[in-house]
């Protein structure tokens, strides 16, 4: 799916996803697939204690509650969001086990203070980095949702948001405000290295936490999928994972076929530090090897 067709840039949420388009989502099987494998990992994310216990989860842009069913299957109880009121509908008519709320997390989430144990998002925070309209100001919308979802979880509790940003500096916006208001935590890239099975989770924490989320695919391998799995949402989110480059045969990334070097290794060590200080988590540790020019092949 190109830029073009990214459906951020076609209509508000609330218009987007209008009836036809909400029992379309729903019955797509392909669609189902990936909401329910995407919320598996968040929940790998949200690391929650394994102590049998359910949990209250918050579930923001829920839709027509296929996310949400991923959260009942694991046991645990749900309170979704969503500004369609058409995937809301559906929601209700396919009774799912949570219960729904029509609401625009760009105004912030109206809901009461520490009573979650964690919160997850499929696929939605990034339309708030759009101007759908006039009065949005998509840095004051980023800010006023990030202060509500830390207000109303508990203490100790992790949200994990999968996003698809259009390019680094919608991440960077989304990482920024997110650590702005208190959270601590950064953006899990998984499989960094390809284009079609990278995944972007914002994984936050409210107040210090050891927790240390690990990324998949870190080696360069791809997730194992079928032809007809891929992301729902456009792949325009071309976040950098600074510092790593992919095993291939011939000359190295950043090499020209006049045989210009690779950048310095001051230059891989400051630009892995500004990576760091934006929030991102899975940017390698540097060692005796960081920016070692390859040998050549046979």
């Amino acid at each position: 799916m190109g830029k073009s067709e990214r459906p951020e840039h076609t209509a508000p949420p609330d218009i987007f996803y209008n009836e036809d388009e909400a029992r379309k989502y729903t019955s797509n099987t392909r669609m189902i697939a990936i909401q329910e494998k995407l919320t598996q990992r968040a929940l790998e994310l949200l690391a929650l204690p394994l102590d049998g216990t359910p949990r209250l989860l918050l579930d923001i842009g829920c839709g027509s509650g296929l996310s949400g069913e991923a959260l009942t299957e694991a046991g645990h109880a749900w309170l979704g969001l969503d500004i369609s009121e058409a995937m809301l509908d559906v929601a209700v008519e396919r009774e799912v086990e949570g219960d729904v709320l029509l609401g625009d997390m760009g105004q912030g989430v109206p809901l009461r203070q520490g009573v979650f144990d964690g919160a997850i998002s499929i696929s939605a925070v990034q339309w708030l980095c759009n101007a759908d309209r006039s009065s949005h100001e998509p840095r004051k919308r980023l800010k006023a949702f990030f202060e509500s979802l830390y207000r109303c979880l508990a203490r100790g509790a992790r949200a994990v948001l999968q996003v698809y940003p259009e390019n680094a500096m919608q991440a960077e916006m989304m990482v920024a405000a997110a650590m702005k208001v208190g959270f601590s935590g950064g953006l899990v890239v998984d499989y960094p290295h390809s284009t079609r099975a990278k995944k972007f989770f914002l994984v936050l924490m409210v107040g210090p936490s050891s927790y240390a989320p690990q990324a998949k695919g870190l080696d360069g391998a791809d997730e194992p999928m079928s032809e007809d799995e891929d992301v729902d949402m456009g792949e325009g989110g071309q976040v950098r994972n600074e510092g790593r480059q992919r095993k291939r045969h011939g000359k190295p990334k950043g090499s020209s076929k006049s045989g210009a070097q690779l950048k310095s290794k001051s230059w891989v060590l400051k630009k892995k530090a500004q990576m760091r200080g934006k929030g991102y988590t899975a940017i390698p540790v540097d060692t005796k090897y960081t920016a070692r020019k390859r040998k050549k092949g046979f």
